[in-house]
């Protein structure tokens, strides 16, 4: 872990791998990562916006060459962690399950449902050190708030809230899936935000999604089914939206980490500290560190 990074708080993005192609970022440089739970999807690209050091991360690699389930979450989350990120926006490809919702909205949800199923791939303890972080709100509010001012002021509709529907992938859901989804009160479907929202939270940083509506999944009757090449049109046609808000967002997120998500494991580690095992510890040190 380079202390010198990590100790000067960032903005991590997760998404594309153009995202970081965009006006005004400057001082690149890019990354490799060695992780305690293998490699990240790629390196990290890191740069600066509007003076504010950013950290972007392609979570599919870059040319997209990992599927959904093949993500290394936590590898990705613990390398942005290392490189001093405390906020995090996941820009992410959804399906809607909402008529409200079309192709080419954008959406900053307020809740998530998780069927991935995965456990333990989804969290950093385990290993001799026990803890339950707080996950009732899913996304920073503060972060959220941010967010939707940057995306009110420059897109043409956004809907603030609503709850993400994860799910594994990598095929698209069925109708009776799709009808499913909808009936649990699930507005909107993808396949990677719900582990790195709880991957985030762990790691004491606040995260919010920028959710970008692609198409109408399969439930509705009178719209094709969802296709591949629909899905990639609607999202390149919100690609440049996306880099807008960023770049507005950026100026706006406290240069201090300051909200409750920054100190998420105040109450949440049940192990007592001369119980840690020193390799877990250690392994953990970018995320524990103001405990050692």
């Amino acid at each position: 872990m380079n202390l010198e990074l990590a100790n000067e708080p960032s903005i991590g993005v997760i998404g594309g791998s153009g995202l970081y192609e965009m006006e005004g970022f400057a001082e690149i440089s890019e990354h490799a990562i060695t992780t305690p739970f293998g490699a990240p999807s790629d390196k990290v690209v890191m740069g600066k916006i509007a003076g504010r050091r950013v950290c972007f991360l392609p979570r599919h690699g870059l040319g997209h060459r990992i599927l959904p389930h093949e993500i290394n979450h936590r590898a990705n989350i613990w390398a942005l962690r290392s490189l001093g990120v405390r906020w995090l926006i996941s820009v992410t490809a959804v399906g809607s399950l909402r008529e409200e919702m079309a192709p080419r909205d954008i959406v900053v949800p307020d809740q998530l449902i998780d069927r991935t199923g995965t456990g333990a791939k989804h969290t950093f303890f385990g290993n001799g050190i026990a803890a339950h972080v707080g996950f009732a709100d899913p996304y920073c509010g503060e972060l959220r708030g941010h967010l939707l001012a940057a995306a009110q002021a420059l897109a043409p509709k956004v809907h603030a809230g609503g709850a993400y529907l994860c799910m594994n992938g990598p095929t698209f859901s069925t109708r009776a899936e799709a009808n499913f989804h909808r009936m649990i009160g699930a507005d909107i479907i993808g396949m990677t935000n719900a582990p790195e929202a709880r991957l985030a939270r762990e790691a004491e940083i606040a995260a919010a999604a920028l959710a970008l509506v692609t198409d109408y999944d399969c439930w509705k009757e009178d719209e094709a089914a969802v296709e591949v090449d629909t899905v990639i049109e609607n999202l390149q046609a919100n690609s440049a939206m996306a880099k807008q808000i960023i770049r507005a967002l950026v100026a706006t997120i406290p240069e201090n980490p300051t909200s409750p998500c920054h100190r998420a494991l105040d109450s949440a580690i049940f192990t007592d500290q001369s119980l840690w095992p020193g390799e877990t510890a250690r392994n953990l040190a970018p995320i524990l560190g103001r405990f050692i």
